[in-house]
């Protein structure tokens, strides 16, 4: 039979968990003072660089002793940047409960080949025992799984007399959840994340720490250019002030300076947060009435509102193979996106079958809310396909 669709679409479709969507009323005119064909070691690329730096501290509200770098390779190159300069000091101690956590297990164990290193994993949809941390060691985790729409719930699990580091991938946490700074020596995160910013640049935030351990530990391999930070044992505050070892996107940094002047301009800090956990009530209350979807993360409290993880639970999906569940889930996904509706809203590749939506700040709760009933509709075309029993 044939499925009626909704009346109403979501204005903007775009809930895609990285890149991101870009922020309400964001047009290409917001680009037109990029400094183009200019150096980004001139005056006014250093200013710019400057100003995206100062901004993302007030937005963020990172403490006036953390110092702040714009740096290549997105969260992948401020992680590994960190990694790969301040650990072998000491033991160090892996979280991984989704795909980006085991990515860093691997930089640690296979390429650093690190021998004193503890890994601490939970299945997707749950957290490890964060009180079998041995804060001796340095700590290196994700705040906000972005594949499994797992958080950490607080800062309270680490020790404030922490003799480690705590090295943080906070790229789907930033701008739109608490972050216990006090608790992080090496925060990270991207633009093309909870801001929607374009790609291809990571923001690498250290602790006076972390700073201490940069300046009075030499790891045993060779360092690239791209990640040295020091210089004759010292900190190299250029690059903390905008002078960034490669060449950036100028126009990128013209978006998300952009960015910044819209969060700024909604509220700060605590009106993203807002935003995003209205956006993920939204379909929470959608999912605590619809009996065949839940949330991947098994708790509320662990719960992201940014990259919103759902499984199917009805009977007829939830006993299929494992193949036969992701082909579904990617049927609904691409059902929605055809009819451009929702895009980029199937599971990530490692991860259980499933729906993975965007709920940061730069979504509309009036997208969000118009897309549920879209859900409603793939969902049962999806299983009107599935093939009869016998």
């Amino acid at each position: 039979m044939t499925i009626q669709k909704p009346g109403v679409r979501p204005v903007t479709p775009h809930f895609s968990s990285g890149p991101c969507p870009k922020r309400p009323g964001w047009s290409l005119q917001v680009l037109t003072d990029a400094l183009l064909g200019r150096s980004h070691r001139s005056k006014p690329g250093k200013a710019k660089l400057k100003r995206a730096i100062e901004q993302t501290r007030e937005v963020l509200e990172v403490p006036a002793d953390y110092k702040i770098a714009i740096v290549p390779a997105s969260d992948t190159g401020a992680v590994e940047m960190a990694m790969w300069s301040m650990l072998g000091a000491r033991p160090v101690t892996l979280l991984t409960w989704e795909s980006f956590g085991e990515g860093w297990v691997t930089d640690v164990i296979k390429q650093l080949k690190l021998k004193d290193a503890t890994v601490m994993r939970a299945d997707y949809g749950a957290l490890p025992d964060l009180s079998k941390i041995d804060w001796k060691s340095d700590v290196v985790f994700t705040w906000n799984g972005t594949t499994s729409g797992v958080r950490v719930p607080n800062g309270d699990w680490i020790a404030a007399d922490r003799e480690g580091l705590t090295i943080c991938d906070a790229t789907s946490a930033a701008f739109a959840q608490p972050l216990d700074f006090k608790k992080l020596d090496v925060v990270t995160f991207s633009w093309q994340k909870a801001l929607g910013g374009e790609a291809a640049h990571g923001m690498l935030v250290l602790s006076p720490r972390a700073v201490q351990r940069l300046e009075s530990y030499v790891p045993a391999w060779p360092m690239p250019k791209l990640f040295r930070m020091t210089k004759g044992g010292k900190l190299m505050d250029g690059l903390f002030e905008g002078e960034t070892t490669n060449t950036p996107s100028m126009l990128c940094v013209e978006d998300y300076v952009d960015a910044l002047d819209w969060a700024k301009g909604v509220g700060g800090l605590k009106a993203l947060i807002a935003r995003a956990d209205a956006n993920t009530k939204a379909l929470a209350d959608w999912v605590a009435a619809t009996p065949w979807i839940d949330f991947l993360a098994e708790r509320k409290e662990i719960r992201s509102n940014t990259s919103v993880c759902l499984r199917f639970t009805d009977p007829a999906i939830a006993s299929l193979p494992l193949d036969a569940q992701a082909a579904f889930a990617k049927n609904v996904a691409g059902m929605l996106e055809k009819d451009n509706v929702a895009c980029d809203i199937a599971y990530y590749r490692d991860a259980p079958p499933g729906l993975r939506i965007w709920c940061g700040a730069t979504v509309e709760k009036s997208d969000v809310e118009a897309l549920v009933p879209w859900l409603e509709w793939a969902f049962a075309s999806a299983k009107e396909q599935l093939p009869k029993a016998a």
